[in-house]
Order: C-alpha cells, then structure tokens, then sequence
C-alpha cells in the first residue's frame, strides 16, 4: 500500500487503478455490522431496497405489507454503534399507500425529491419526497411486478414496467400517461431494466424463459432475443432462442452497460454480452433460486474486477462476474433474503429478508498488521479475487 501511495504521489500509477484496487480489497472483506442497525419498520417482509445515486445517504424499503420507508444512512451521532433512522413512511395510515405488496422503489435518479413505487394494488405511484404525497398514478389492469427508470436517459423520462401480462408498458413521467407498448413476450413480464450505457436500450425478462433487448425508438422495439446456446441449437428445438430453462426473474447490467446478468428458476445466472446478445459462456455453478416473483439482486462499481451478490435462500453469495468465482457467503438472516442494493461511494451491502429486518454488510473497519517476523503470503495462497486486472485501454470506453 505504501508503495501504491508514493507511485501515485510521483505520477507513477494513475489513482484510478489504486482506487479500484482498495475498493476490490473492501468488497471481498464485507462483513455484517454489527454496530449498525436499520430502524426496523416493516411487519412482513423487505420487496425491494434502493439507494438514491446523488448524495448515497439515503435509502428506499418497500414491503410486502405495502408500506414504503424512506432511511437516513448517515452517522449523524458519529457514535461507534448506532441505527440508521426512518426518515418517513408511507404506513397503513396514509391516503395514498398502496393496498398491497410493494414489488419495486425507485429514486428519481437525478434528483431526490421524487421517487417511485409499483405494487400488486396494479398501480405505479410517483411520489414528492418532500411533502410525502403521490404525485402521479399510472393504473394497469393487470399486477404490477417491476420497473424502472433509465439511469441514463437525458431525453426521456420512461418508466418501463413489467405486468402479469405480456406486454411491457412505457409510462411517460412529463405527460403522465403510457405512451407505448412493447410485444413480443408470451407470458408476465418479471423483470425490466435500462442500460446505464445507452439511453433508449432495454432489457425484458419473462416467465416465457426469454430476455429481451429492446430500442424503444424503433417501431419494432426488439433488438435481440438472447439465446443460451448462441444459435448452435435447432430452430425447432424447444430451448431455441431461450436464456433459460425456467422462468427468468431477475435482470441486472454491470456499471459500465456492457454486459447483462440474469438468473432464472433453473438455478442458473448467465453473462451477456449486452451490445451483440451473445452468450458469455461463464460458469458460476448452481445458483438457488426459489423465487416466485421478480429477484433483486447487485453488482459492484468502481472495482479491479467486478462482482455480483446473489439472495441465496437466507443468505446472499457473491461471485466474481467475469470468472464465476464463488468467493464468499453472507449470513446474518434467518428467512429468505429478496433483494439487495450495493452502496459504491463507501463499497456497503444492504440486503432485505422475509424476516423483516434489513441488515448492512461493511468492509472491515481495520486491517490486521502483520508482525516483522511474519513471512509474506505466497503468490498462490492469494484470492486471484484480490488481482488487479486494470489497464488504460479499459478507460477509453
């Protein structure tokens, strides 16, 4: 590290490559606080987390009682043990709260004053953060299981969102209606997500077993129908043009919008590659997933090499995204863990259980100083997890 330091102090290394290093060093110590508490709200259990991307302090929770929270992550007492307060909550009480289960929270991704929720009640509701009223509500006829607004986009202000019937609707935020409809799906819609890397790109994923690549500009929509065996199958066979052998209730991009994750009730998660739809091939072994509906899962940012963390039953694992490496098992709840949110600034963990209670995972506040006497670790004994795969040419895009 001290090396690392004067290399970057001389001009010698570029501090993006130390940056990555010690972030990649801090995500695979991750660990639960045990100091840290969530003030816990919900009665039944945690749907969906988000963390606004502007300041990162504060955090969405919506639950499977209908009530969205909104927490205040910041250490305001600066005590070593303290508990992260509600801000607010839309509870049972409130004029507008939804009538049943919160599937998805959004923060309006420029600003903090609005956010987004989307329920069983059939309705996506726009919220003002400051007075905590609806703002605007889109009414579907047909269960609302998830959506999302493009974390990118500088000239629209879509929100694509996924029903339990085939057609994937696009809600307009400036007219407050729909304004189109995506088709080409055969059954529900489990789950949506733009590209952080393109503004009008969006990927579908269906009960029907197939994920979609869309360019909502064009009067076809489909770009790609991603296929798990990259059209080395026949046409007529019954896996053709298939992510995967069940239904696909997850979806997410890494950072950088080049590559797609999903994960599907055959216990598998695929890499993609998100600009020519092909199959990465990687290998990331049986991954547990018994969810009935849409599963939130995250990617790292900012990392040497990223990686991803999976609810697995009541723990969540985390893989390396471009080896499939298993590197560790998180464990701190005791029912099924639903969804989870990655916080980049500070490299911390969110997660949300069945058990109602929403658990912060931190690196370690120190690292253990290896004595004079002690014989630095061989090369082999290190986690490969640790290397830094940085290079310049990684930038320019």
């Amino acid at each position: 590290m001290l090396s690392f330091l004067s290399a970057r102090q001389s001009g010698l290394e570029d501090p993006l490559r130390l940056r990555r290093a010690q972030s990649t060093r801090r995500v695979l110590g991750l660990e639960l606080n045990k100091d840290r508490d969530v003030e816990r709200i919900h009665g039944s259990g945690v749907n969906t987390l988000d963390i606004e991307p502007v300041e990162g302090r504060y955090m969405l929770s919506g639950g499977s009682d209908g009530v969205v929270v909104l927490y205040d992550l910041e250490n305001a007492s600066r005590q070593p043990h303290y508990t992260c307060k509600a801000v607010c909550s839309v509870g049972r009480s409130h004029p507008d709260v939804h009538k049943y289960s919160v599937e998805t929270v959004q923060w309006y991704p420029h600003d903090t004053g609005m956010f987004t929720s989307s329920s069983f009640d059939k309705t996506l509701k726009v919220w003002d953060t400051n007075t905590l009223q609806a703002a605007d509500v889109f009414n579907f006829e047909e269960t609302v299981y998830s959506h999302h607004m493009s974390p990118a986009a500088t000239k629209h202000c879509l929100v694509a969102v996924g029903t339990r019937g085939p057609k994937v609707q696009l809600c307009d935020l400036k007219s407050g209606s729909c304004s189109h409809i995506l088709q080409g799906h055969r059954q529900e819609i489990l789950a949506v997500s733009w590209s952080p890397r393109h503004d009008y790109i969006l990927a579908t994923a269906s009960a029907d077993s197939r994920v979609k690549l869309w360019d909502v500009r064009r009067a076809s929509g489909c770009l790609l129908t991603l296929d798990q065996h990259n059209g080395k199958k026949s046409q007529a066979a019954e896996s053709a043009n298939t992510a995967h052998n069940g239904k696909v209730n997850g979806l997410c991009f890494t950072s950088d919008g080049l590559h797609l994750l999903t994960i599907g009730t055959d216990n598998r998660m695929r890499l993609w590659n998100s600009s020519s739809g092909d199959n990465t091939l990687v290998n990331y072994g049986k991954v547990c997933n018994d969810s009935r509906k849409g599963l939130q899962f995250a990617v790292s940012c900012g990392c040497s090499s990223e990686f991803v963390f999976v609810p697995h039953g009541s723990t969540i694992a985390v893989y390396a995204v471009h080896s499939g490496e298993w590197l560790a098992m998180l464990k701190g709840h005791y029912k099924s863990v639903d969804c989870c949110v990655f916080q980049p600034n500070f490299q911390e963990l969110y997660s949300g259980s069945r058990d109602c209670n929403i658990l912060a995972w931190v690196p370690p506040s120190y690292e253990p100083v290896p004595d004079d006497d002690d014989e630095a670790p061989a090369k082999s004994q290190l986690n490969p997890a640790f290397a830094d795969a940085w290079s310049s040419s990684d930038e320019d895009g």
